[in-house]
């Protein structure tokens, strides 16, 4: 027999237990919000992507590990994204004047325009919907976390921080 009931939210339900598993599942809902908002601006350029294209924009050439350092992941996913990105011509990657092993990264013409045009739109937009979504939080991690699922179940991201 089939049940009509809303089925419980376990991993809400289990609360600190799954709090990793709970960030995970909103991190992953927010960045594919944020897709339907950045996609129609930055072309073919995930919002994953795009940490990397800020980071150098903001810190100047870096190297392979200070990339990975930067963003907070292992030096081959920075290496495998920061080559996707060269072959979409918004990185160029060479050799170190210090040391022939090491590769820097930095941004292209091409990838200079792209940031400075998010920067203008796209990112000031998603900031200003995580900015209104995240507005008003109270109480414990696991109750703003509540908040900002039952928010982001009412409207999406994309509807959060217009005028």
């Amino acid at each position: 027999m089939e049940n009509h009931e809303p089925v419980e939210d376990v991993i809400a339900a289990l609360g600190y237990l799954c709090l990793g598993t709970r960030f995970k599942r909103l991190g992953e809902r927010l960045q594919a919000e944020t897709v339907s908002i950045v996609s129609a601006q930055s072309g073919s350029v995930p919002p994953s992507q795009l940490p990397f294209l800020a980071a150098i924009d903001r810190l100047g050439p870096l190297t392979v590990g200070e990339m990975a350092q930067a963003i907070g992941i292992t030096q081959p996913g920075a290496t495998k994204t920061l080559l996707h990105l060269a072959k979409l011509g918004l990185v160029d990657m060479s050799q170190s004047r210090e040391d022939r092993r090491v590769r820097v990264a930095t941004l292209t013409a091409t990838g200079q325009d792209l940031v400075a045009q998010s920067k203008a739109s796209v990112w000031k937009q998603v900031d200003a919907a995580a900015r209104e979504l995240c507005k008003g939080l109270s109480g414990t991690l696991l109750d703003q976390l509540d908040t900002i699922e039952q928010r982001l179940a009412e409207k999406p991201l994309r509807e959060w921080g217009k005028p």
